[in-house]
């Protein structure tokens, strides 16, 4: 039971079951994954501006696991794939120039790979950890979020 009230009570969980907005929707999915958008924050919170990093993208299992060593194999092979997949779609149909991989796992206790994109004329400076500090970095809010989704499904066909 202490399983399933974690799954209760992860956000990451309530995404997958529809109960948070994912402007777009997911961006590919199957039985075990599900790719998506960052959200951007809600624009009447304190100190929020209701945009996000564009292209900002998370890789999840769908059953709830805390990180990689908790995957099943199958889970394991499915999340690499389609980080590939995401990242290829990032590349051809969101004009990323590189794509940074990472795990944190620190806030919440759902596995989600960051997927990062880097964007033609980025200064060194703002490279990997530091790629959407940049100044010029595209962001948007809900409606840009979304029509990035449409065209990164659209790249994965």
């Amino acid at each position: 039971m202490a399983d399933e009230d974690t799954a209760a009570a992860c956000v990451v969980c309530a995404t997958h079951r529809g109960d948070a907005l994912v402007p777009g929707g997911p961006v590919g999915e199957d039985d075990l994954v599900v790719v998506s958008h960052l959200s951007p924050p809600s624009p009447d919170g304190p100190g929020r501006s209701g945009v996000v990093y564009l292209g900002h993208l998370l890789v999840e299992p769908r059953r709830h696991a805390a990180g990689l060593a908790d995957l099943t194999n199958g889970e394991a092979q499915r999340v690499g794939l389609w980080c590939a997949r995401a990242a290829r779609a990032l590349r051809e149909a969101g004009g990323a120039e590189h794509v940074y991989a990472a795990v944190i796992g620190d806030n919440v206790p759902h596995l989600h790979v960051h997927l990062l994109p880097r964007y033609p004329g980025t200064p060194r400076a703002y490279w990997w950890h530091r790629v959407d500090e940049w100044p010029d970095a595209p962001r948007g809010g809900a409606s840009e979020v979304a029509a990035l989704v449409r065209r990164l499904r659209s790249a994965l066909g």
